[in-house]
């Protein structure tokens, strides 16, 4: 049937719109506006929120180094070979550390949390600056003979990278920091016989406990 308002010559009222209704322009605006506040918001607090990448696995992986490392230092004396004792702990320090860098890698992948930016960036440049004093104090230490200083400045330094970084991580790492800081300065106080047993208990023993529980309570 043919519209009679179309011939009668008498103007077409446009239909009035449900009350509440948006004209579809109006629809599409509000829908990328509420998508770019969401996406504002999840990354506000993924920049705001802690690093949780730590792997456990890798933490413990790093224990097992530290625990072969002092083995292998037994064998060979270091007031005779201070230059291979010192060989051995620095081949396990970068053995520990791609070990924890490549696990943090899968977790990281697996949670979707970025290496790159926000939290793992404060982290990164926490951790670093201790970590580099104990390398140039390293080389410094044993250029003048004091091998014997050491395992204490090891232990305290490393310490204090960990407190430092793990201010934006979850809770079990600052404390393992704090427990590597209490141990170093004990390895200083016991003197140069049980230095051993200290690097065995801090890079072996303190790496796997806190590896254990990172890895138990929060996802590996």
């Amino acid at each position: 049937m043919l519209d009679a308002a179309r011939f009668s010559g008498m103007p077409t009222i446009p239909r009035s719109r449900e009350p509440g209704t948006l004209r579809e322009p109006e629809h599409d605006a509000l829908h990328h506006r509420a998508a770019d506040n969401l996406r504002f918001i999840r990354d506000t607090m993924a920049r705001a929120g802690p690093f949780t990448s730590v792997s456990g696995f890798g933490t413990m992986g790093a224990g097992a180094v530290g625990l072969v490392a002092a083995a292998g230092s037994m064998l060979v004396p270091r007031d005779e070979h201070p230059a291979a004792w010192t060989a051995v702990w620095l081949a396990a320090a970068l053995a520990a550390g791609c070990l924890s860098w490549a696990a943090i890698r899968r977790k990281a992948a697996r949670t979707g949390q970025s290496l790159s930016a926000g939290p793992a960036r404060r982290f990164a440049l926490a951790f670093l600056p201790a970590i580099i004093a104990g390398g140039v104090l390293t080389a410094t230490f044993v250029a003048h003979g004091l091998v014997a200083l050491l395992p204490g400045m090891w232990l305290t330094l490393y310490g204090a990278a960990i407190t430092a970084a793990g201010a934006y991580s979850v809770r079990p790492v600052p404390v393992m920091g704090g427990a590597f800081l209490a141990l170093g300065a004990a390895c200083f106080a016991a003197g140069p016989d049980f230095q051993l047993l200290f690097l065995a208990a801090g890079f072996g023993g303190l790496h796997l406990l806190f590896g254990f529980l990172i890895a138990r309570q929060y996802g590996g």
